[in-house]
């Protein structure tokens, strides 16, 4: 076991432990979908109650955080970030975790929905306000779920892509929905019709070399051509892993807390 999983595992155990709704806590659930059972964790906020209506914020993590374990997804992006400044996220956050070899699509999709719908009648979601935000494979995931435009208030997807390189092609035939996207003639602006005016808040750094800038670039152009929503933010020296900088950017929660469906 790394020394990272160690220091999840014994801040889980405190937190769980814990039994007060005063901190912000990592809980553990557990749904089934059809003959399977998949694992997720849910982030209170400080002061959680359930006399009133949350936020909620699905978070989709990255290809190094899939498995089964159930904590690794806690490890990087959104997690940390929530430990440093928890104060400033005042919304319940859902963290799926992908099978190994998968990616945010097919079952995969489908169960981070479900923990999502789960989350949000456990914990009292607003259905109105409603995040998605994902990091690398997850920021990728973000812009496919992105098509259903009536379920998210707002979407915030760090150094992910949409048109994939021939040879990085998907570890399994995506939905139909999703194929007609990526294998459109314009990939970018068949997703930004279907975007719509959801406001989208996009994140990436200029010398990426896992996922290339210009995906980003592509597809905050394709929402500005289209009438859109958007607003990018490019680190002129950021890498891949820009998610520190974003997720500690306290303009971006403030802005995405503010969104609601109309």
């Amino acid at each position: 076991m790394s020394t990272r999983t160690v220091v999840l595992v014994l801040l889980l155990a405190a937190l769980a432990s814990s039994g007060c709704t005063s901190h912000s806590q990592f809980l553990e659930r557990e749904i089934r979908l059809g003959d399977h059972s998949y694992k997720y964790r849910v982030w209170l906020p400080h002061h959680y109650t359930k006399l009133r209506r949350w936020p909620v914020v699905l978070y989709l993590h990255g290809s190094s955080e899939r498995g089964s374990d159930n904590i690794s997804q806690l490890s990087t992006g959104l997690g940390p970030a929530l430990e440093r400044y928890g104060e400033r996220y005042k919304a319940v956050i859902v963290f799926p975790q992908a099978d190994s070899g998968q990616e945010w699509y097919g079952e995969m999709e489908t169960m981070a929905l479900a923990e999502l719908d789960a989350a949000m009648r456990e914990f009292h979601g607003d259905q109105r306000r409603v995040y998605l935000t994902g990091i690398s494979m997850g920021g990728a995931g973000t812009w496919y779920m992105a098509r259903h435009n009536r379920k998210w208030a707002a979407l915030v997807p760090v150094c992910g892509e949409v048109a994939r390189h021939p040879d990085d092609p998907f570890p399994s035939d995506p939905p139909p929905d999703i194929a007609r996207i990526v294998g459109s003639r314009d990939p970018y602006a068949t997703l930004a019709g279907q975007i719509g005016n959801t406001p989208v808040w996009a994140f990436h750094g200029a010398t990426d070399d896992i996922v290339p800038v210009t995906e980003s670039r592509s597809m905050v152009k394709a929402l500005r051509q289209a009438g859109g929503n958007v607003q990018y933010t490019e680190y002129p020296n950021g890498s891949h892993d820009v998610w520190d900088a974003a997720y500690g950017d306290a303009t971006l929660v403030h802005w995405m807390l503010q969104q609601k469906m109309k």
